[in-house]
Protein backbone atom coordinates (compact mmCIF):
# COMPACT_ATOMS: atom_id res chain seq x y z
CA UNK A 1 0.00 0.00 0.00
CA UNK A 2 1.26 3.49 -0.80
CA UNK A 3 2.12 5.88 2.00
CA UNK A 4 -0.71 8.18 0.96
CA UNK A 5 -3.25 5.39 1.41
CA UNK A 6 -1.63 4.23 4.66
CA UNK A 7 -1.84 7.78 5.99
CA UNK A 8 -5.46 8.01 4.90
CA UNK A 9 -6.32 4.77 6.72
CA UNK A 10 -4.43 5.74 9.88
CA UNK A 11 -6.15 9.13 10.09
CA UNK A 12 -9.56 7.51 9.56
CA UNK A 13 -8.86 4.99 12.32
CA UNK A 14 -7.29 7.21 14.95
CA UNK A 15 -7.95 10.86 14.10
CA UNK A 16 -5.61 13.78 13.49
CA UNK A 17 -3.29 13.86 16.50
CA UNK A 18 0.40 13.24 15.78
CA UNK A 19 2.61 13.15 18.88
CA UNK A 20 5.99 14.79 18.53
CA UNK A 21 8.89 13.05 20.25
CA UNK A 22 11.00 16.06 21.22
CA UNK A 23 13.29 15.33 24.17
CA UNK A 24 14.22 18.93 24.98
CA UNK A 25 16.81 19.32 27.71
CA UNK A 26 14.20 20.80 30.06
CA UNK A 27 11.84 17.89 29.42
CA UNK A 28 14.56 15.34 30.16
CA UNK A 29 15.08 17.09 33.49
CA UNK A 30 11.35 17.16 34.17
CA UNK A 31 11.13 13.43 33.43
CA UNK A 32 14.15 12.77 35.72
CA UNK A 33 16.14 11.40 32.80
CA UNK A 34 19.85 11.99 32.10
CA UNK A 35 21.11 14.40 29.47
CA UNK A 36 22.51 11.60 27.34
CA UNK A 37 21.80 9.11 24.61
CA UNK A 38 20.28 6.82 27.22
CA UNK A 39 18.05 9.64 28.40
CA UNK A 40 16.60 10.38 24.96
CA UNK A 41 16.23 6.64 24.31
CA UNK A 42 14.14 6.17 27.45
CA UNK A 43 12.14 9.32 26.73
CA UNK A 44 11.39 8.18 23.19
CA UNK A 45 10.44 4.62 24.12
CA UNK A 46 8.10 5.78 26.91
CA UNK A 47 6.41 8.18 24.48
CA UNK A 48 5.97 5.42 21.93
CA UNK A 49 4.41 3.17 24.57
CA UNK A 50 1.96 5.91 25.53
CA UNK A 51 1.07 6.71 21.91
CA UNK A 52 0.60 3.15 20.67
CA UNK A 53 -3.03 2.41 19.87
CA UNK A 54 -4.11 5.96 20.70
CA UNK A 55 -2.92 7.99 17.70
CA UNK A 56 -2.10 7.56 14.05
CA UNK A 57 1.49 8.78 14.07
CA UNK A 58 4.51 9.95 15.99
CA UNK A 59 7.09 12.47 14.82
CA UNK A 60 10.57 12.13 16.31
CA UNK A 61 12.51 15.40 16.00
CA UNK A 62 15.92 14.18 14.89
CA UNK A 63 17.87 17.15 16.26
CA UNK A 64 17.17 16.26 19.88
CA UNK A 65 18.75 12.86 19.35
CA UNK A 66 21.55 14.10 17.10
CA UNK A 67 22.93 16.39 19.79
CA UNK A 68 24.25 13.29 21.58
CA UNK A 69 26.19 12.10 18.55
CA UNK A 70 26.47 8.39 17.86
CA UNK A 71 24.74 7.50 21.15
CA UNK A 72 21.83 9.71 20.17
CA UNK A 73 21.53 8.04 16.79
CA UNK A 74 21.57 4.59 18.39
CA UNK A 75 18.73 5.77 20.62
CA UNK A 76 16.85 7.19 17.63
CA UNK A 77 17.18 3.91 15.75
CA UNK A 78 15.60 2.05 18.68
CA UNK A 79 12.77 4.57 18.97
CA UNK A 80 12.02 4.43 15.23
CA UNK A 81 11.94 0.63 15.27
CA UNK A 82 9.77 0.48 18.39
CA UNK A 83 7.26 2.93 16.92
CA UNK A 84 6.98 1.04 13.66
CA UNK A 85 6.63 -2.25 15.56
CA UNK A 86 3.74 -0.62 17.48
CA UNK A 87 1.95 0.07 14.15
CA UNK A 88 2.44 3.81 14.45
CA UNK A 89 3.24 5.77 11.34
CA UNK A 90 6.69 7.26 11.92
CA UNK A 91 7.41 10.70 10.50
CA UNK A 92 11.12 11.48 10.85
CA UNK A 93 11.39 15.24 11.26
CA UNK A 94 14.83 15.85 9.78
CA UNK A 95 14.00 18.44 7.08
CA UNK A 96 16.55 17.07 4.64
CA UNK A 97 17.19 18.91 1.39
CA UNK A 98 20.27 19.12 -0.83
CA UNK A 99 21.49 18.68 -4.40
CA UNK A 100 20.25 15.57 -6.08
CA UNK A 101 23.04 13.07 -5.38
CA UNK A 102 23.32 14.10 -1.74
CA UNK A 103 19.55 14.04 -1.33
CA UNK A 104 19.47 10.55 -2.81
CA UNK A 105 21.83 9.39 -0.06
CA UNK A 106 19.62 10.95 2.61
CA UNK A 107 16.63 9.20 1.05
CA UNK A 108 18.43 5.86 1.12
CA UNK A 109 19.08 6.30 4.84
CA UNK A 110 15.45 6.99 5.75
CA UNK A 111 13.46 5.01 3.15
CA UNK A 112 15.36 1.78 2.50
CA UNK A 113 13.61 -1.19 4.16
CA UNK A 114 15.84 -2.59 6.87
CA UNK A 115 17.90 0.60 7.18
CA UNK A 116 18.74 1.46 10.80
CA UNK A 117 16.92 4.79 10.32
CA UNK A 118 13.94 3.41 8.41
CA UNK A 119 10.87 5.61 8.80
CA UNK A 120 7.50 5.80 7.07
CA UNK A 121 7.92 9.40 6.01
CA UNK A 122 10.49 12.19 6.12
CA UNK A 123 10.16 15.97 6.21
CA UNK A 124 12.07 17.47 3.27
CA UNK A 125 13.16 20.96 2.26
CA UNK A 126 12.35 22.07 -1.32
CA UNK A 127 14.06 25.44 -1.26
CA UNK A 128 17.01 24.29 -3.36
CA UNK A 129 14.39 23.42 -5.96
CA UNK A 130 11.69 20.76 -5.96
CA UNK A 131 13.56 18.94 -8.72
CA UNK A 132 16.43 17.96 -6.43
CA UNK A 133 13.92 15.87 -4.46
CA UNK A 134 12.88 13.73 -7.42
CA UNK A 135 15.20 10.86 -6.49
CA UNK A 136 13.85 10.91 -2.94
CA UNK A 137 10.26 10.94 -4.22
CA UNK A 138 11.00 7.96 -6.46
CA UNK A 139 12.71 5.91 -3.74
CA UNK A 140 9.97 6.71 -1.25
CA UNK A 141 7.26 5.63 -3.67
CA UNK A 142 9.13 2.45 -4.54
CA UNK A 143 9.12 1.35 -0.90
CA UNK A 144 5.69 2.61 0.16
CA UNK A 145 7.15 5.60 1.98
CA UNK A 146 6.23 9.27 1.89
CA UNK A 147 7.50 12.80 2.25
CA UNK A 148 6.22 15.97 3.84
CA UNK A 149 7.51 18.90 1.80
CA UNK A 150 7.94 22.23 3.58
CA UNK A 151 5.42 24.54 1.94
CA UNK A 152 4.05 27.12 4.38
CA UNK A 153 5.56 26.74 7.82
CA UNK A 154 4.30 28.23 11.06
CA UNK A 155 7.47 30.12 12.05
CA UNK A 156 7.16 33.85 11.22
CA UNK A 157 10.77 34.10 10.02
CA UNK A 158 9.87 32.04 6.95
CA UNK A 159 7.24 34.39 5.60
CA UNK A 160 9.60 36.65 3.64
CA UNK A 161 10.81 33.70 1.56
CA UNK A 162 7.68 31.58 1.39
CA UNK A 163 5.34 34.48 0.55
CA UNK A 164 7.69 35.89 -2.09
CA UNK A 165 6.37 35.85 -5.65
CA UNK A 166 7.98 33.71 -8.29
CA UNK A 167 8.64 35.02 -11.79
CA UNK A 168 5.44 33.28 -12.90
CA UNK A 169 3.36 35.09 -10.26
CA UNK A 170 2.38 32.58 -7.56
CA UNK A 171 3.99 32.61 -4.15
CA UNK A 172 6.91 30.28 -3.47
CA UNK A 173 4.59 28.23 -1.23
CA UNK A 174 2.00 27.89 -3.99
CA UNK A 175 4.67 26.94 -6.51
CA UNK A 176 5.98 24.18 -4.22
CA UNK A 177 2.45 22.82 -3.72
CA UNK A 178 1.77 22.87 -7.46
CA UNK A 179 5.07 21.16 -8.37
CA UNK A 180 4.68 18.39 -5.81
CA UNK A 181 0.98 17.91 -6.63
CA UNK A 182 1.92 17.39 -10.28
CA UNK A 183 4.26 14.61 -9.23
CA UNK A 184 1.51 13.08 -7.09
CA UNK A 185 -0.85 13.18 -10.05
CA UNK A 186 1.64 11.27 -12.18
CA UNK A 187 2.22 8.62 -9.49
CA UNK A 188 -1.24 8.17 -7.96
CA UNK A 189 -4.23 6.13 -9.12
CA UNK A 190 -7.60 7.84 -9.40
CA UNK A 191 -9.27 8.25 -6.03
CA UNK A 192 -6.10 7.65 -4.02
CA UNK A 193 -4.14 10.07 -1.89
CA UNK A 194 -0.71 11.17 -3.02
CA UNK A 195 2.25 10.01 -0.96
CA UNK A 196 4.10 13.33 -1.06
CA UNK A 197 2.37 15.66 1.34
CA UNK A 198 3.03 19.10 2.71
CA UNK A 199 4.01 20.89 5.88
CA UNK A 200 1.45 23.67 6.33
CA UNK A 201 1.46 25.29 9.74
CA UNK A 202 -1.69 25.57 11.83
CA UNK A 203 -1.07 29.30 12.27
CA UNK A 204 -0.78 29.93 8.51
CA UNK A 205 -3.47 31.87 6.68
CA UNK A 206 -3.82 29.97 3.40
CA UNK A 207 -4.96 33.03 1.45
CA UNK A 208 -2.01 35.06 2.73
CA UNK A 209 0.33 32.21 1.77
CA UNK A 210 -1.21 32.07 -1.69
CA UNK A 211 -2.20 28.41 -1.39
CA UNK A 212 -5.52 26.69 -1.90
CA UNK A 213 -6.88 23.16 -1.92
CA UNK A 214 -4.81 20.84 -4.09
CA UNK A 215 -5.38 17.66 -6.04
CA UNK A 216 -4.91 14.83 -5.66
CA UNK A 217 -5.42 14.94 -1.89
CA UNK A 218 -2.25 14.28 0.09
CA UNK A 219 -1.46 14.20 3.79
CA UNK A 220 -0.65 17.46 5.54
CA UNK A 221 1.65 17.77 8.52
CA UNK A 222 0.40 20.64 10.67
CA UNK A 223 2.90 22.07 13.16
CA UNK A 224 1.80 24.96 15.31
CA UNK A 225 -0.72 23.12 17.50
CA UNK A 226 -0.29 23.08 21.24
CA UNK A 227 2.48 25.29 22.62
CA UNK A 228 2.60 27.44 19.47
CA UNK A 229 -1.00 28.49 19.99
CA UNK A 230 -3.36 26.52 17.76
CA UNK A 231 -5.81 23.99 19.18
CA UNK A 232 -8.37 21.46 17.98
CA UNK A 233 -10.87 24.21 17.17
CA UNK A 234 -8.41 25.59 14.61
CA UNK A 235 -8.38 22.38 12.60
CA UNK A 236 -11.41 23.25 10.48
CA UNK A 237 -10.79 27.01 10.65
CA UNK A 238 -7.32 26.79 9.14
CA UNK A 239 -7.54 23.74 6.92
CA UNK A 240 -11.16 23.84 5.78
CA UNK A 241 -12.13 20.91 3.56
CA UNK A 242 -8.56 19.59 3.85
CA UNK A 243 -8.91 19.08 7.64
CA UNK A 244 -9.34 15.28 7.33
CA UNK A 245 -5.91 15.14 5.65
CA UNK A 246 -4.08 16.79 8.58
CA UNK A 247 -1.70 15.24 11.08
CA UNK A 248 -2.03 17.80 13.87
CA UNK A 249 1.37 17.78 15.52
CA UNK A 250 1.67 18.47 19.25
CA UNK A 251 4.88 17.99 21.22
CA UNK A 252 5.72 19.98 24.34
CA UNK A 253 2.06 20.59 25.25
CA UNK A 254 1.64 16.82 25.64
CA UNK A 255 5.14 15.82 26.73
CA UNK A 256 5.04 18.21 29.70
CA UNK A 257 2.55 15.81 31.32
CA UNK A 258 5.57 13.71 32.24
CA UNK A 259 6.18 9.99 32.12
CA UNK A 260 3.27 9.19 34.42
CA UNK A 261 0.76 11.51 32.78
CA UNK A 262 1.57 11.30 29.11
CA UNK A 263 -0.77 8.41 28.24
CA UNK A 264 -3.77 10.29 29.65
CA UNK A 265 -2.63 13.51 27.96
CA UNK A 266 -2.42 11.76 24.59
CA UNK A 267 -5.80 10.07 25.04
CA UNK A 268 -7.49 13.35 25.96
CA UNK A 269 -5.91 15.35 23.15
CA UNK A 270 -6.63 12.64 20.59
CA UNK A 271 -10.32 12.66 21.48
CA UNK A 272 -10.46 16.47 21.36
CA UNK A 273 -9.11 16.44 17.79
CA UNK A 274 -11.50 13.67 16.72
CA UNK A 275 -14.40 15.65 18.18
CA UNK A 276 -13.26 18.82 16.39
CA UNK A 277 -13.12 16.94 13.11
CA UNK A 278 -16.57 15.45 13.61
CA UNK A 279 -18.31 18.64 14.66
CA UNK A 280 -16.00 21.52 13.79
Amino acid sequence: MSFGERARAALAAHGPLCVGIDPHAALLDAWSLPQSGEGVREFGLRTVDAAAGRVAAVKPQVSFFERFGSAGYVALEEVLAAARDADLLVIADAKRGDIDTTMDAYAAAWFTPGSPLEADALTVNPFLGVGVLDGAFALASRHGKGTFVLAATSNPEAAAIQRARTAQGPTVSASVVADVSARNTADTADGEWGSHGFVVGATVDWADAGIAEFTPPAPILGPGFGTQGAGPADLRTRYGQAAPQVFASESRSILKAGATGIADAIAGAAEAYREALRHG
